[in-house]
């Protein structure tokens, strides 16, 4: 399992293109799908998620549906416009810093001029 400092910096560009890719999601399913994606490297906890969900929601990059489940309300969310734009820019920024990193740690072979 990768450690909290790591993941904090990516739970946005986590979230947001989760959300790209399925539509629509309600939290434990967020946390579940990352689990299962992940093969439990990542695990995302209820007290991480809800205040980036929160985050993002007030930033109108999110929205949210609430449904009825028996006596249960379920709260489901989407991306908005901004959302979809700012999920593509973060994700594009992310791979954009992995390969910064791996050149800066030298973790894969450089192509070199001579």
């Amino acid at each position: 399992m990768y450690s909290s400092e790591l993941l904090k910096g990516t739970l946005k560009t986590i979230v947001l293109n989760l959300l790209k890719d399925n539509g629509r999601m309600y939290g434990y399913e967020i946390t579940q799908r990352v689990k299962d994606l992940t093969s439990e490297k990542i695990q995302i906890t209820e007290g991480a998620l809800y205040p980036t969900l929160h985050a993002l929601e007030s930033q109108d990059e999110l929205k949210t549906e609430e449904e009825f489940i028996g006596k249960r309300v379920r709260k489901y969310y989407s991306l908005t416009e901004k959302g979809q734009s700012t999920a593509q820019e973060k994700a594009n920024e992310l791979a954009d810093f992995m390969n910064t990193m791996k050149f800066l740690l030298n973790l894969e072979p450089r192509i070199t001029n001579g």
